[in-house]
């Protein structure tokens, strides 16, 4: 029958030796995970800071674990030590050895002191400070409980602070350089809203970097409970949402400025351009103008349509752009010569379209006396050609087409009888 003690069966001497090698190991691994708290960047950082919101209510409660941890690892360092004494009486340890082990190492033999405790549990009785007696295994677990909330903080707002304030720092120096870029093409505060875009932008990447820097943990959010944390040892996530959508609007204004320096190095080869296509739909029109003429004169019984006039208007806005050029005024030429290139092109295209309008009664006349000759070989190689008919018939059209001014429609139809006769004389 196994003998028992205040706190259950006595354990034996390999239990013993057991339980004091797993407790010393558990001892070097809370020193070692100490040690390295106490170096922990985010807890150096914390210190010194000048915190405010989520992170400073965190930290002021879990700070004070700073200085208890350690006291606390005396405490178990003292009762580790105590236990070892004992066992170090006698290679082989008698009954009183083993119950006194016992007690050591599974009851609650180890004594904490009002400082210790926590606050809430801190009172006084007839003048005396209270204690509170535990295990050894109730001290490494309170002392687990007060490492992870002192490293929840500090790990969390240490990847903040690794993650925010570099990156802020780097899109606030790029933002000086768009806003450089920004002047150097005339876009300027109060004058003009992509200017006025970039100080907001600068002011809120400033607040932004306070915010972070003063309350980092108001940027982190926590896993869930159950993630994998071995695949993914962080636990949490740095919310960058802010910094994300700052970045994009200045990517994108960069792009927008870019833009108006091209401008800058292209305007005068692109106002040329338009220039020129607006010489060409001038001439263009000028050539219909004397066409319209030509057709009036040559054509009978013909509906001409009238020849509109140059471009005056557009004349003007080029003048307008040439002036904000010289004035180096690139945000605003940039959507008038876009507007200009597009309408230099239309009115281009409109004065092209009036001189086919204008030329097409010549048009026909040409295609008919193209038929009128091809139809005159065409009676050369059937041998026809001498036949008084067709002979006749030719030469009452070739009038019509050749003389001033022509009936295209009576010309046509003497075309017409010119072919039917020739088929005739064909069959024949």
């Amino acid at each position: 029958m196994a003998l028992t003690g205040p706190t259950g069966p006595v354990m034996t001497r390999e239990e013993a030796d057991r339980a004091l090698a797993r407790l010393s190991a558990e001892r070097e691994a809370v020193e070692a995970s100490l040690l390295a708290l106490q170096d922990h960047p985010g807890r150096r950082l914390l210190e010194g800071a000048r915190l405010s919101g989520r992170t400073r209510q965190q930290w002021e409660a879990a700070e004070p674990g700073l200085a208890l941890l350690w006291s606390l690892f005396d405490t178990y360092s003292e009762a580790l030590a105590a236990a070892r004494a004992v066992r170090a009486r006698r290679s082989r340890p008698g009954q009183s050895e083993l119950v006194e082990l016992t007690e050591l190492l599974r009851g609650a033999g180890v004594t904490l002191s009002s400082s210790q405790l926590p606050v809430a549990g801190r009172t006084l009785t007839a003048g005396v400070r209270l204690s509170e007696q535990v295990s050894l295994v109730q001290l490494v677990d309170r002392m687990n409980d007060w490492y992870g909330r002192i490293m929840a903080v500090a790990t969390a707002a240490d990847a903040v602070w690794t993650a925010l304030p570099a990156r802020i720092d780097l899109l606030l120096a790029e933002l000086g350089r768009v806003q450089a870029l920004a002047r150097s093409v005339g876009v300027l505060v109060g004058e003009h809203p992509t200017a006025d875009a970039l100080d907001g932008l600068g002011k809120e990447l400033a607040a932004l970097r306070d915010e972070v820097v003063c309350d980092p943990l108001a940027f982190w959010t926590p896993k869930p409970t159950g993630a994998d944390s071995e695949r993914d040892p962080v636990p949490g996530v740095v919310e960058t949402g802010r910094y994300d959508r700052a970045a994009r609007a200045v990517d994108d204004i960069r792009l927008e400025l870019e833009d108006l320096l091209r401008l800058r190095d292209d305007a005068d080869e692109r106002l040329e351009r338009v220039a020129a296509v607006l010489s060409r739909a001038d001439a263009t029109l000028s050539e219909a103008r004397r066409a319209r003429g030509e057709v009036l004169a040559k054509i009978a019984a013909t509906e001409v349509p009238a020849v509109p006039g140059p471009a005056t208007a557009m004349r003007e806005r080029l003048a307008q752009a040439d002036l904000l050029r010289q004035h180096g005024q690139w945000h605003r030429l940039a959507p008038l010569l876009d507007t200009l290139e597009a309408a230099a092109q239309r009115e281009l295209l409109r004065a092209r379209e009036s001189l086919t309008e204008v030329t097409a009664p010549l048009a026909i006349r040409a295609e008919l006396r193209g038929r009128l000759d091809a139809y005159k070989a065409m009676a050369a190689r059937m041998r026809v050609a001498e036949d008084p008919e067709l002979i006749e018939r030719y030469d009452q059209a070739r009038r019509m087409l050749w003389s001033a001014p022509c009936d295209l429609r009576a010309a046509e139809q003497a075309v017409l009888r010119y072919q039917q006769a020739l088929r005739q004389a064909g069959r024949g």
